[in-house]
């Protein structure tokens, strides 16, 4: 395909159109709708979106009757009030979006549920780190209501932010039906949800080991566990602590066998941990401990002053270190399982806040970290200290206090999930739930065949109270769920038989992901049984991230089950995570964390720094943090970044294949693409004015008044929709995304636009006329198809164009065999035009430069003889001779000779050249050329890299495109030693 116009010279050709067609600003036309503004001289992003942000905005509210029976329904994954919006949310958006206008184009009464969640732990520590680099003060210090009041106050602040960010990028949802997680609609939904869940033996209360930060002083969940890689000895900041704590050290000691001289040494990366020892495990096929088997043989613990037992088990990996391993399953998951299986009693060590619990002598009450050196200075001094070596490690670390996370045995609120979890892997086995990509069905099955009970208690003060009370009645106690603490009373009194009682309601909070598990029915109206929940209840598609295809979308399809008899969705579409352009996952202490803002609006590398410097100031980044963050924004974005629109930030998003892992974000690509879009606004702009001259009205598109250019580009619109079609149904947008762009870029904008200027003129003006008409039908008709990528491009264009031709059949106008003949010819156009390029001598339209082709077939004489005047218009040059005579061609003085296939060669002759004149002197030109060939060949590498490019590039062009690159590599390489 052809790049005439590279995006670099979109505005010089946007200088030239008054000339070409005649005009110096675009009249408005009676024949479009009246509401349009004149169209600038060049595509301006900020302006085009301020003009149409109302309209954007605009959502008509879907009619609730059979007026459209085609429902479609989804719900946006509720960003957190934690702050604006990044990538990864406008990357979900953006693909919501395109379905709701997809879906309405088709027909469909669509529902796009909006709303913010309260993200219990990450608002609470955002706020606290606010109030403490502010004020200095924490939590503690305010009391509970007086936190909560500044917690609300941050949620007002934020939950507008993220309103106006998400209507920024053009999102159609329904905000009429906003909801925030913790408004009373959806608090009456949790407190329903809890108490039919804890009435039917769902929700049972347990003392069971969980994640727990120290800093925050609450369990957590296994997404907020970030495990961190330790290669040998390595310090770490850990809160509360004014030196850093080494890890990735093994450390070994014995225990003295009762009884004996032996002893059994053991190897621990947490020798804290040993005062709750309550056993050492060791294989029984380990020979080194055969002897001691049959015997009942105890250890003597030397801290607590008591025995603890010998236990065989064949989970115990002999190959790792001594093949015997201590057991604290009070702290410890594996050695919790073991104590369970071999009734071994649980002993706590360290306390809510990291401290050493009472009754462990010099150490009760030392910080767990300083408890560490003193225990092994103690085991030491009792010359039971074996060495320490290097070790790796994986580092458990809460992702919102960076504590290093404990595991303790607390007494938390758990939902049963075994049940719910075969009945959701039954729904995706039997295929009444669908997983897209597919191969995310392994992930969900590895999960849910071994779900564990789920906590779903929190000990923080932000979330939803947990709808449980104790009632107290003497020395006895008991627990009831009920939604109010009168009607907890009214059981109490029904089951007591008493009025001798006490009613109090847990402190804790629900986990967040159980209020937002039910968003699909309680966005709805549940547990009422609103007019909303019957017609869109259950929802069509269920689209996210597939980092959270186990902490949300499983959880909504079990309790979803559970609670409504129903799958909350049939579909679930799963997009990858967004990167860097270099691949590395996002994060504020590399720097390279960019808004969507900041892409829209553009931003320069000061107003960068100054951000995340202002994100200090408010506790939100530590000192390291932020020295880091203003070194990699340095780096990546020396120049700021760009204004690219929001327009082109969504269609960048689309372009790539959202289904993979990971998904790289590269700015430049989308600035490119705002270019892209000026090469359209510039098409629309040489249309309307052509349209102004030789006005189309009454005409009609029939293809024995058109020519085969004018067919050729319907052809092209024909397969383009087909296309865009079929990509959306699999949810391939990058397909979508490059056919438009083949289409408007390569054959509308590059060929069939600079063709239609052969004959639109007064001396062609019906076919003039008929060229007007093509052109408009495929800007308003392939605008139509791009509004769902770039909606404030099209609302801005759409006015002035005649309305989309809906009834256009693509199949009617798809013409294989002219396809392939402009293939072919196109092909020997960009063949010249790269010869032109790279000639030594510049040869420009001015040097009156005839181009010689000798054709070798009839076949392709007659194509080439047909469209002369298109060859002379693509190729910039004054004339064309067609050959059938071999010697007469040779007889020509060449400026330039190249073969563009096996049918033809052909030269070009210009008045600057004679049949003396010598070729110029060796390395004259060379490094421009080099330039010019380093530059094509990275541009045509990016082009068939491109993931949509084998998909929509048809076979021709990538057979040409692989020659063009072999050429390109041996011009460079008999270049670089002509230089050399």
């Amino acid at each position: 395909m052809l790049h005439f116009l590279s995006a670099e010279k979109t505005i010089k050709f946007t200088r030239k159109l008054k000339y070409i067609v005649g005009f110096h600003s675009v009249k408005t036309s009676s024949r479009c709708c009246s509401t349009k503004r004149v169209l600038d001289s060049a595509y301006q992003p900020a302006r085009v979106e301020a003009a149409n942000r109302r309209n954007i905005d605009a959502r008509i509210a879907p009619v609730a009757d059979d007026a459209r029976n085609k429902k479609f329904s989804l719900l946006l994954p509720p960003p957190n009030v934690t702050g604006e919006l990044h990538l990864g949310h406008a990357l979900t958006c953006a693909i919501q979006d395109v379905l709701v206008r997809w879906k309405e184009k088709e027909g469909f009464a669509p529902v796009w549920i909006p709303g913010t969640d309260h993200a219990g732990i990450a608002t609470q520590v955002v706020v606290e780190k606010k109030l403490q680099k502010e004020r200095g003060l924490g939590r503690h210090d305010l009391g509970r209501e007086e936190f909560l009041r500044e917690i609300w106050k941050w949620k007002a602040e934020k939950a507008g932010r993220i309103e106006e960010d998400l209507k920024r990028m053009g999102c159609r949802m329904d905000w009429n039906r906003e909801y925030f997680t913790m408004d009373e609609r959806q608090t009456e939904a949790v407190k329903e949800a809890f108490v039919r869940l804890f009435e039917k033996g769902m929700i049972y209360r347990d003392k069971s080991l969980v994640n727990w930060s120290c800093s925050l002083e609450s369990a957590i969940s296994d997404i907020e566990v970030e495990n961190v890689e330790i290669n040998g000895p390595t310090p770490v900041d850990v809160p509360g602590y004014s030196r850093k704590i080494t890890f990735g050290e093994m450390v070994d000691f014995a225990y003295k066998v009762q009884g004996s001289f032996e002893e059994i040494v053991v190897s621990t990366t947490r020798p804290e941990t040993m005062l709750g020892d309550v056993a050492v495990a060791v294989n029984p096929n380990d020979g080194r401990y055969e002897h001691l088997r049959n015997k009942r043989t105890m250890l003597w613990h030397p801290v607590r002053k008591d025995e603890i037992p010998l236990i065989f088990d064949e989970s115990v990996d002999l190959e790792f270190g001594t093949g015997a391993v201590k057991i604290t399953p009070a702290h410890d998951r594996y050695d919790y399982d073991m104590a369970k299986k071999h009734r071994l009693q649980l002993v706590e060590v360290i306390d809510s806040k990291g401290a050493i619990l009472e009754d462990f002598g010099t150490f009760s009450k030392l910080p767990r970290y300083e408890a560490r050196g003193k225990i092994m200075d103690y085991l030491a001094r009792n010359n039971l200290l074996r060495g320490t070596k290097p070790h790796s490690m994986i580092l458990p670390v809460c992702s919102r206090s960076k504590d290093v996370v404990e595991f303790l045995l607390r007494p938390q609120w758990f939902v049963r999930c075994e049940e719910m979890a075969r009945r959701a892997v039954e729904a995706v086995q039997c295929g009444q739930l669908k997983i897209v990509p597919n191969h995310f069905e392994k992930d969900w099955f590895r999960w849910l065949e071994k779900c564990h009970d789920w906590c779903i208690s929190r000990q923080l003060w932000w979330g939803h109270r947990i709808p449980a009370y104790e009632v107290k009645s003497g020395s006895a106690s008991s627990w009831i769920a009920a939604k109010s603490l009168e009607e907890a009373q009214q059981k109490a009194q029904s089951f007591l038989k008493t009025v001798d009682f006490e009613v109090i309601q847990d402190s804790d909070v629900l986990d967040t992901w159980f209020s937002s598990s039910l968003l699909p029915f309680s966005a709805l109206g549940w547990p009422q049984d609103s007019a909303d929940l019957k017609r869109y209840y259950p929802l069509d598609l269920m689209e996210t991230g597939h980092d959270i295809l186990f902490f949300w979308v499983a959880r909504m399809v079990m309790l979803g089950q559970e609670l409504t008899g129903q799958l909350p969705f049939g579909k679930i579409l799963l997009h990858g995570i967004i990167c860097d352009e270099n691949g590395r996952k996002m994060s504020k202490s590399l720097g390279n964390v960019i808004k969507p803002e900041q892409v829209i609006k553009g931003t320069s590398l000061e107003k960068l720094n100054q951000e995340v410097e202002a994100a200090h100031k408010q506790g939100v980044l530590s000192a390291s943090e932020l020295k880091k963050s203003v070194s990699g924004q340095k780096k990546m974005f020396p120049n700021g970044i760009p204004e690219c629109g929001t327009d082109a930030l969504r269609f960048t998003l689309c372009s790539s294949n959202v289904k993979n892992h990971f998904i790289n974000f590269n700015v430049q690509e989308c600035y490119t693409n705002k270019l892209f879009f000026n090469k359209i606004w510039q098409a629309t702009r040489y249309t309307l004015g052509s349209a102004e001259k030789y006005n189309p009205a009454g005409r009609l598109l029939t293809k024995e008044s058109l020519t085969e250019m004018d067919r050729w580009i319907l052809s092209r619109l024909g397969n383009t929709i087909a296309t865009f079609k079929s990509a959306l149904e699999a949810y391939n947008f990058h397909l979508a995304t490059a056919a438009l762009k083949t289409f408007f870029y390569n054959n509308f904008c590059d060929v069939y636009l600079e063709s239609t200027k052969v004959l639109m003129n007064d001396q062609h003006k019906s076919a003039a006329a008929n060229h007007c008409l093509v052109l408009q039908h495929c800007l308003s008709l392939g605008l139509h198809h791009m509004d769902v990528f770039t909606p404030y491009l099209v609302a801005e264009l759409r006015p002035h164009l005649p309305p989309p031709d809906l009834a256009f059949q693509p199949n009617d106008w798809i013409n294989p065999a002219l396809e392939s003949d402009m293939d072919q010819l196109l092909q020997i156009c960009q063949s010249v035009r790269q010869a032109k390029s790279e000639s030594p001598t510049p040869i420009a339209r001015k040097h009156d430069p005839v181009l010689h082709i000798l054709t070798k077939s009839d076949t392709l004489d007659a194509l080439l003889q047909r469209h002369v005047d298109n060859i002379r218009q693509l190729t910039l040059n004054s004339g064309v001779v067609l050959h059938r005579n071999e010697a007469q061609f040779n007889a020509q003085s060449f400026t330039t000779k190249s073969t563009a296939s096996h049918v033809c060669s052909f030269g070009i002759v210009t008045n600057l050249v004679s049949s003396t004149a010598k070729s110029p002197p060796a390395g004259s030109g060379n490094s421009k050329k080099m330039v010019k060939l380093e530059t094509e060949l990275e541009r045509l590498l990016g082009t068939v890299s491109n993931e949509g490019y084998k998909k929509s590039a048809s076979e021709a062009v990538q057979k040409k495109h692989a020659e063009r690159i072999n050429q390109l590599r041996i011009q460079i390489e008999d270049m670089r030693r002509i230089v050399n």
